[in-house]
């Protein structure tokens, strides 16, 4: 039976080696996104209220984690978004639903605590599935005005966005010391850093726009 609930205090260590354990190799030889978890907990954009773990037969087998992010109209108007990331399922778990189902029941919890607007950057692959469209269909653009390929959003309320031309803005969590990360990476038990074709396919999705 999988059991959703949210993380306490007695998971933190299995939700990080679960995180390293999913995203290790993935993106680039290692990861960093398990230092990701960590110090997010800590930042005033995290969102305790939307973290949640997926637990299989009393095992801790994946995570979910939010933090706020902002849209920025061109009159300079703010409305907050949510961002999630890192999801983590532990690989022997994968390709089960098992992701999906604690995403699907963030949004429900999201939605109930008024939170209207999802974005994220990742595989429309993986997200489209549950609801996430192209960032140029609501004119949710970058920093640099350009709409990323990665860049994914999802209405919570239909109607939350009105077609007004908007700058996404991450926490700047999201920004990861890598040199903090790899000494912190280097203090656990070491796993063989290793090409895969999953790194390729991320770097061209990262260097692709929707014009």
């Amino acid at each position: 039976m999988l059991v959703i609930r949210r993380e306490e205090e007695r998971d933190r260590q299995a939700v990080e080696n679960i995180t390293r354990r999913a995203f290790y190799n993935q993106y680039m030889p290692g990861c960093f996104e398990h230092y990701l978890v960590r110090v997010m907990r800590g930042h005033p954009d995290f969102l305790p209220e939307l973290n949640f773990v997926a637990e299989l037969n009393g095992e801790v087998i994946g995570s979910i984690m939010y933090t706020r992010s902002t849209l920025t109209d061109e009159d300079g108007a703010v409305r907050e978004a949510v961002t999630f990331g890192p999801l983590s399922i532990a690989p022997e778990h994968q390709r089960r639903g098992y992701g999906r189902r604690l995403m699907e029941h963030s949004f429900r919890r999201a939605a109930e605590l008024g939170h209207d607007v999802i974005v994220i950057l990742g595989s429309p692959a993986n997200y489209v599935g549950v609801g996430f469209q192209c960032c140029k269909r609501f004119n949710v653009c970058a920093e640099d005005g350009k709409f990323p390929a990665a860049m994914l959003v999802k209405e919570l309320r239909p109607g939350a966005l009105d077609g007004r031309r908007r700058v996404c803005r991450h926490s700047p969590v999201m920004a990861i010391d890598e040199e903090a990360a790899q000494r912190y990476d280097d203090t656990l038990e070491p796993l063989e850093k290793a090409w895969r074709p999953s790194q390729e396919e991320f770097f061209i999705l990262s260097q692709s726009f929707v014009e």
